[in-house]
């Protein structure tokens, strides 16, 4: 039943898993598809270069990624800043910046609260606090901001 689901889910573009074929945006795309939801970015380098540490991009990013972005910000109803990309300077692995799978989040006390009360507490990553939605996407704390892994594009 719940395979069933979640392919009438996917076949009807509703739902889908990380997967190394998803479609991947350039910065010009994934900006556009930001600025029309209302999610806001930042780079404290005042740059989009993927190879610059200081800047935030977006080239390469999955498609799923930004899309989960926006279901961020609809379903918390506050406003989302996002801070850190695919550029250089996070760390490697699959499920990582650099894959398209990850955003970093300027904290707030909207989103706070809403990552807090929403989604399911689950082990420390390391000494970082660490959410879980019912999508599978987390949450880490990470002090001065909120490393998302979106592996769909639901909240």
């Amino acid at each position: 039943m719940k395979f069933t689901l979640f392919a009438l889910l996917a076949a009807a573009g509703l739902g889908s898993l990380g997967t190394a074929e998803a479609k991947k945006l350039t910065h010009k795309e994934a900006t556009a598809k930001l600025s029309a939801a209302g999610v806001k970015w930042e780079s404290s380098g005042g740059c989009s270069d993927k190879n610059g540490a200081s800047c935030t991009s977006f080239t390469g990013v999955r498609e799923e990624t930004i899309a989960g972005a926006i279901t961020l910000k609809r379903a918390c109803g506050c406003s989302v800043t996002i801070t850190g990309g695919t550029e250089t300077g996070h760390a490697s692995g699959t499920y990582s910046h650099w894959n398209g799978y990850k955003l970093d989040f300027k904290k707030a006390s909207g989103l706070n609260n809403y990552i807090t009360n929403t989604f399911t507490r689950i082990a420390d990553r390391g000494s970082d606090p660490q959410y879980k939605a019912k999508s599978g996407n987390t949450y880490v704390n990470e002090g001065n901001h909120w490393d998302v892994t979106f592996f769909t594009d639901g909240s």
